[in-house]
């Protein structure tokens, strides 16, 4: 299994929400790069940067947080919020990120997303699959709409999607675990799908339930910052 830590960003802090609301706002750290340095110390490899200005705004926004962690650490960044035109999926990458995590945009235009496939290819794009009741948010997860979780994930599997980063917003921030059987019946669906689980996230426990259950990765926050889980354990078990 891979761990990946996560940094949200709202105004250039690394903070964390609660199942989404942007009042539920809690700042951590001001200088997101020196969080970014202490994963790398710890041995971690992926980082899952979040520019939450950016999905509210619908436009990037802290690409310069982007910037600064990918010239100053070694780690392999997805990046997501925001990104809703050529230009800002270019500025992205050129920034150093090495995918990125498209949601809304995946809601609103596929025709987009299959002329990035495309020019990219799928292994750059990392399809954000925020649910709710198994329906699909999108907006830095402010809406909620009518599709279904399995049915939009399949239309992206056949044009061959395989990273999936699946938040089940209900448990986002709330250290209440994870949806384990969402997991379960994705990957009996899609058994070679490269999921990333996300939300829920409380102890050492609920990652080796994970691993245990094959789900090829996790990204975890709040549990972190809120030193549910210590970075050497994680290390350790990665």
């Amino acid at each position: 299994m891979t761990i990946i830590p996560a940094i949200d960003l709202i105004d250039g802090n690394c903070v964390r929400l609660t199942k989404g609301d942007y009042d539920s706002k809690k700042v951590y750290h001001s200088d997101p790069l020196e969080v970014a340095l202490q994963f790398e110390a710890a041995g971690f490899k992926r980082l899952h940067l979040v520019d939450l200005d950016g999905a509210k705004a619908g436009r990037v926004i802290n690409l310069s947080v982007l910037e600064r962690i990918c010239s100053n650490t070694s780690l392999t960044v997805d990046f997501g919020g925001g990104i809703k035109t050529d230009k800002d999926l270019h500025a992205v990458l050129s920034a150093g990120a090495q995918q990125v995590t498209i949601g809304s945009l995946a809601v609103k235009d596929p025709d987009k997303i299959k002329e990035w496939i495309l020019e990219y290819g799928a292994e750059t794009i990392i399809l954000g699959a925020d649910v709710k009741d198994k329906k699909i948010a999108v907006n830095g997860w402010l809406e909620t709409s009518s599709i279904d979780l399995i049915k939009f994930i399949h239309e992206y599997y056949l044009l061959g999607i395989r990273h999936v980063l699946c938040t089940d917003i209900s448990k986002d921030g709330m250290l209440e675990g994870p949806s384990f059987e969402l997991y379960n019946e994705l990957m009996t669906t899609f058994p070679d799908l490269q999921l990333i689980a996300s939300g829920g996230v409380s102890n050492l426990q609920d990652v080796v339930h994970l691993k245990e259950n094959g789900i090829p990765a996790v990204v975890i926050g709040k549990a972190i910052y809120e030193e549910r889980i210590g970075l050497k354990e994680l290390s350790e078990l990665c």
